[in-house]
């Protein structure tokens, strides 16, 4: 089932071709040049490769700016989920062949089985990304900006003051006080709010009629649809579609030319979590907030925005905080690693200390499943730091 093959260059460890290698866009270094323990990293990959994290598809590590380790591995995901993909269930509520069978070898984790993974909800951080491209840029609106002030509020259900006072910054930090049902239950109940929005036509409708239970900006509460307003409120404010606009101002200047983006029924880009990066691409994204923004001279987005977005807006617990659609876990003296955080194992990582940027991918999707969690990476990859 796991058949990862190695390709040593430089004491890195690939699994990719040497055709792919060649267009790495990375520089390449070695751990040992690096200061990184290259003995501790061999362990952690040879605990994956074991089976201790369940099915993880990638391993990706950079320091200084420079690649570092990277090591791919494949599942038959078509024997593992097969008998779940032909299943009716929350996590496959139409067409078995449609991109939203999570358990569809065709569609997850990896899009049509070729190099570009899933990231789920990674794609709520990188929302947060592009609409800090559109801040820097000034074409996005302020973030004490109103929800209601995009819609018709004629044909918007549950109307009261607390819905009134909702604004994008509640939308960025899962402060909203909507009535959401999603953190504290799996993705195969159908009972979860996401999968009921992800089943139906208008999700925009759905999270917007949903009445509130708290005030905004008062409780953390995970809510998928409120990232999918944002992606709603960005094509209104600027006239321009997510997906067309971080083509031009964000992907293009990093040189990524491949992507997928998933959308929804009514036509929006799924912002909640549609998009599709590769491991090194994704840390593209990542690195750039590492440089405070910058990237080849060119600010794509301000040092401000950096800043406020991996600042703890919230405390959701269990030394865990929320910015703008960024995890923040604390680690040792009351540092914090930035983090996203997708359905299935999707783990981006800064850990901005050590000046470490990893990605992991994985597709651990059925309940009970051994996963790798951030903690532990975390864990694991500062334990391989030598110069601290």
């Amino acid at each position: 089932m796991r058949n990862p093959i190695l390709f040593i260059a430089s004491c890195i460890f690939f699994t990719a071709s040497y055709h792919a290698a060649a267009q790495q866009p990375w520089p390449v270094s070695a751990p040992l040049a690096e200061h990184m323990n290259n003995d501790s990293l061999l362990s952690f990959d040879k605990d994956i490769s074991n089976g201790k994290y369940g099915f993880i598809d990638a391993m990706i590590i950079t320091r200084n700016g420079k690649l570092i380790y990277q090591k791919l591995w494949k599942h038959n995901y078509d024997s593992i989920y097969g008998r779940s993909a032909g299943e009716k269930s929350a996590l496959n509520a139409h067409d078995p062949g449609g991109q939203y069978n999570y358990y569809n070898p065709w569609w997850h984790p990896y899009y049509k089985r070729d190099k570009l993974h899933s990231l789920q909800s990674v794609s709520k951080t990188i929302t947060s990304v592009i609409i800090g491209v559109a801040v820097t840029r000034n074409e996005f609106p302020a973030l004490s900006t109103t929800v209601l002030s995009f819609f018709d509020t004629s044909q918007v259900k549950n109307i009261d003051e607390r819905k009134r006072k909702l604004t994008i910054r509640h939308l960025l930090t899962m402060t909203d006080g909507l009535e959401w049902n999603e953190g504290r239950l799996s993705y195969d109940d159908p009972n979860n709010d996401c999968c009921i929005m992800e089943a139906g036509y208008d999700w925009v409708q759905y999270v917007i009629n949903k009445p509130t239970m708290q005030e905004p900006g008062s409780t953390f509460n995970y809510n998928s649809g409120a990232t999918q307003l944002l992606s709603y409120i960005f094509r209104k404010a600027t006239g321009k579609d997510i997906e067309e606009y971080a083509a031009q101002y964000l992907f293009a200047p990093l040189g990524i030319q491949e992507y997928f983006w998933k959308r929804i029924p009514t036509g929006l880009a799924d912002t909640e979590g549609g998009l599709y990066l590769s491991a090194t691409d994704l840390a593209k994204i990542f690195y750039l907030f590492l440089q405070n923004g910058q990237w080849n001279g060119r600010q794509l987005v301000s040092a401000e925005w950096v800043k406020a977005s991996v600042t703890p807006s919230i405390n959701v617990g269990r030394g865990a905080s929320y910015g703008y659609k960024w995890w923040l876990f604390e680690y040792g003296n009351g540092k914090y690693a930035w983090c996203g955080n997708g359905f299935g194992g999707q783990f981006p990582v800064i850990i901005p200390e050590y000046g470490i940027v990893a990605v992991f991918n994985g597709w651990n999707i059925s309940q009970g499943r051994r996963s790798l969690g951030t903690n532990e990476i975390i864990r694991r990859i500062t334990g391989a730091v030598e110069n601290k």
